[in-house]
């Protein structure tokens, strides 16, 4: 596995925005296929056009991967599918169920790199204290109908119990964050669309009965703006009327703050995505020591982007600082805090940070955690503190699927 991170240690990693890549249907992952792609595909086949649809239905409606399942379909197609060698990009290799009702997904994907995925079930005593439920709209105050997941999967005709699913976009990560499991551990690869899309359909297969999958963040193993394109695809797929049907409105994407990204986001969706930030620092010489990503985009610029996104009205922005123990928690960070974040709109999630062997840092204590979230409510922010869900299965970014990486690290 690479190790590499980026900053003025790692100039030979580019993030120029790339023009839209145009790749010929037949070469794309049968997952990471529009309808229209697969038009192309079947057409080459034999087949009538109207099997592209079914095709991108039984997929992406039901998360169906092995064509003798995909009952509508000829049998000679589904025998010629099958030696194309169509079949699941990944698979769940384990899964851990924490007492808080958490359960973390270790996915295989086809070359057996393992990445994760988070189901957090939204109780109401964990919405309270918990900001994971973060990617809900501001402006959402009921039930309208723009759900992400439909009865079948999980059995349930009448869910009660909102899910949150926290979806990684790499193996590793190589933003080289000093604090992070994933960033100590470096950059494998990037995933395909394929293989985000994949863990949303299967995650799907493993909701309780009476449970909905509510929202989706993109905030699990990896930066996601660090391959543009695949990400993109991979939101373009989840929100497609024919398949998923999720509304990007529910979708949170996370960033360290790579700013071609962050624009590039905001002009393609028009501001429809929910965007959260990596933040963790009020200035620049705190915020080189723990993500090295500030080197080549400063707060200043970073925050200029931020300005620049197009919020819908009543939407916010969402600030994850994670607190370091006498690196960046004092009343004096908050306070500078709040004074940097003034003209945004925003909300702020304070994350307590979890221990990750070698990082040489500690959490913030607890009494250091409210008198830091005081200060910024009584700034006026909307602040909330994130519960350590799933802690005793190592729920944290990375902690499950790099554990060996970081023990042969240590």
């Amino acid at each position: 596995m690479s190790t590499a991170t980026f900053g003025e240690d790692a100039p030979g990693l580019d993030l120029t925005p790339l023009a839209p890549s145009v790749r010929p249907p037949a070469t794309l992952h049968p997952v990471a296929r529009f309808p229209e792609e697969w038009r192309e595909v079947v057409a080459a086949l034999g087949e009538r056009p109207y099997r592209a649809r079914q095709l991108f239905k039984w997929i992406h409606g039901r998360g169906v991967f092995d064509p003798d399942a995909m009952s509508d379909l000829p049998r000679e197609l589904r025998v010629r599918l099958s030696r194309a060698g169509m079949s699941a990009p990944a698979r769940v290799a384990e899964v851990r169920t924490s007492s808080d009702g958490t359960r973390k997904l270790l996915v295989e994907l086809a070359d057996a790199a393992r990445v994760e995925c988070v189901l957090i079930p939204m109780t109401p005593l964990a919405e309270a204290v918990d900001a994971d439920a973060g990617a809900a709209p501001d402006d959402d105050d009921d039930d309208d109908g723009d759900e992400l997941s439909r009865p079948g999967a999980a059995g349930a005709t009448a869910p009660s119990t909102r899910v949150t699913l926290c979806v990684s976009t790499q193996h590793g990560c190589a933003m080289g964050c000093t604090f992070c499991a994933s960033g100590r551990a470096g950059l494998g690869r990037g995933l395909g669309a394929h293989e985000i899309v994949a863990q949303v359909l299967l995650a799907e297969r493993h909701l309780l009965p009476g449970e909905r999958l509510r929202n989706l963040v993109f905030m699990g193993m990896g930066e996601p703006l660090h391959h543009y394109e695949e990400t993109a695809r991979a939101l373009r797929l989840l929100a497609h009327a024919e398949g998923q049907a999720m509304s990007l409105r529910r979708i949170t994407v996370s960033t360290v703050g790579l700013v071609q990204g962050i624009r590039r986001l905001g002009l393609d969706f028009s501001g429809k995505v929910g965007l959260a930030v990596s933040l963790h620092a009020p200035d620049d010489a705190t915020r080189d020591a723990l993500v090295p990503m500030n080197r080549r985009f400063p707060i200043a610029m970073l925050l200029q982007a931020l300005r620049d996104y197009p919020l819908p009205r009543r939407r916010r922005i969402t600030i994850e600082y994670t607190l370091v123990d006498g690196v960046n928690d004092s009343i004096e960070h908050a306070r500078r805090l709040a004074h940097l974040l003034r003209e945004l709109r925003v909300k702020v999630n304070l994350l307590p940070m979890n221990p990750v062997p070698g990082s040489g840092f500690a959490p913030s204590p607890r009494e250091r955690v409210a008198r830091f979230r005081d200060e910024l409510a009584g700034a006026g922010y909307s602040c909330f503190v994130r519960a350590r869900r799933g802690a005793d299965v190592d729920a944290a970014c990375g902690q499950l699927a790099l554990r060996g990486d970081l023990v042969r690290r240590g």
